[in-house]
Formats: C-alpha cells, sequence, structure tokens
C-alpha cells in the first residue's frame, strides 16, 4: 500500500495513493472527502453503523467506505466530545490507525483496506476522521451471539484469527464482540485499531482475551461454551 500525505489550509491528510488521486474523474484528497453532510446532499450515505461516532457508509463509486469521526467515551466526551490535544501529525489518533491499518493490510491480516485519514487542526487542538473500505455483507460477532448464529466453527475461526494477529505482535486494546465482523462467506475481520500497537509477546495477550471474554459474556447466552470455542481455535492456530 503507497500512503501519501498532504495539507490542504488547516486539514492534513494521509491517504492511499490507489484509492484516491488528483484525477478529477476520481475521488480526490481534500477536506470535502471527511464531511458527512456532504455526502448526504448528494444522496451517497447509504447506511449508518451504531456505536459512538455515527460512522455512515458512503457509496463510492464501485465500492462502499465507512467514514469514522473519532469521538471520545467516558466522561471527558461530555467536555469535548470530538477535540484532541495536538502535538504533531503524526501523532494524531486517525494518522497512527491508518498506518497501521495499512501495515496489517499488507501482512495478508483481515482488516478492511485503509482509504485516508483527515486531521483537522484547530489551534492546540485537532479533529480527525478515519475512511475505511466496507467489507461485503459483514456483521458484527456481537449479533451473530446474540442470535445464536454463531456455532462452533465460526468461534474456532474467530480464536484463530485472533491467534494470527497476536503472532504479528498486535495488541488489540479494545478486542470485542463488536469489533470483529464476520462476512457473507463466514469468514471474520478485526476492525478499529484505534489507540492499538505492535509489540512484543506479553501478558497483553491474555488480557485481549480476557477483554474479549466479557464482551462475549454480554450477547451470547452461553458465553462460557463460545469462549471455550475461541480459545480451542485461538490454540490450534498458535
Amino acid at each position: 500500500m503507497r500512503l501519501a500525505a498532504l495539507q490542504q489550509e488547516n486539514w492534513l491528510i494521509l491517504h492511499d495513493v490507489d484509492s484516491l488521486c488528483d484525477d478529477a474523474t476520481a475521488y480526490q484528497p481534500g477536506p470535502a472527502l471527511f464531511d458527512g453532510a456532504a455526502w448526504r446532499r448528494r444522496e451517497q450515505v447509504v447506511g449508518e453503523a451504531p456505536g459512538r461516532g455515527e460512522s455512515l457508509f458512503l457509496q463510492a463509486g464501485h465500492e462502499q467506505w465507512v467514514l469514522r469521526p473519532y469521538r471520545r467515551g467516558g466522561l471527558v466526551a461530555r467536555v469535548c466530545e470530538k477535540r484532541y490535544a495536538w502535538s504533531g501529525a503524526e501523532r494524531t489518533r486517525a494518522f497512527r490507525e491508518l498506518r497501521l491499518t495499512a501495515d496489517l493490510f499488507d501482512r495478508g491480516l483481515p482488516v478492511p483496506r485503509p482509504v485516508a485519514a483527515g486531521v483537522k487542526r484547530l489551534g492546540l487542538c485537532y479533529e480527525a476522521a478515519l475512511i475505511t473500505v466496507r467489507i461485503d455483507g459483514a456483521r458484527a460477532l456481537a449479533s451473530r451471539l446474540s442470535e445464536g448464529s454463531a456455532d462452533d466453527a465460526l468461534l474456532e475461526r474467530v480464536g484463530e484469527m485472533i491467534a494470527r494477529f497476536h503472532e504479528t505482535g498486535l495488541d488489540h486494546v479494545d478486542l470485542n464482540a463488536r469489533n470483529i465482523l464476520v462476512d457473507g462467506d463466514g469468514t471474520p475481520w478485526l476492525i478499529d485499531f484505534d489507540r492499538c500497537r505492535l509489540r512484543t509477546s506479553g501478558r497483553w495477550q491474555e488480557g485481549n482475551l480476557a477483554r474479549l471474554a466479557r464482551s462475549v459474556a454480554k450477547f451470547s447466552s452461553a458465553p462460557g461454551v463460545a469462549m471455550d470455542a475461541i480459545s480451542a481455535g485461538y490454540a490450534n492456530a498458535s
């Protein structure tokens, strides 16, 4: 994946040059790319994802994209929902997440292809958004667990997938059933790499799995059985 950075006024944009270009007939890197209202006016918003941030599904030519603005959670969101302290473009959450996602994508791991990260600098603060390609036919593992359609074979594949990421060194700090997607072929994917990083093996891997177990318990009627299947897949892949 070839990444390029550019600046337009107070916007800094990091993008995949194979997804965006300066050709007037193609989608171009610029602030308008991250303007959800502009996409709505063009009637190119085809859906929205649940959860914090109001992510939009966009029809971008022959494929669909996911536009996800960065939003704070917890008590701090009551004071400042969208802004973060500025300490340089490469240290913004959007740039870091896009570079990490591109790295994982280049390694052949099941992650959505990144398109662009946009950072709007506002003095000592910034706002940001990320665009990735939407995974065709994907649904959250949380939904599959809630409706009881996540069988042992699928859950074992989820465990195998997590093991692949751990072997690569990915510490996913928010590994939960909503951030694991299952496509129409039953293949699991991992999303949302905000604040994640690559590191050497350690106890953080157990911490990832423990976090996932707590999430599974919220959606599954038999969380112990579900985690046993995930753990079996994880062990078989390790």
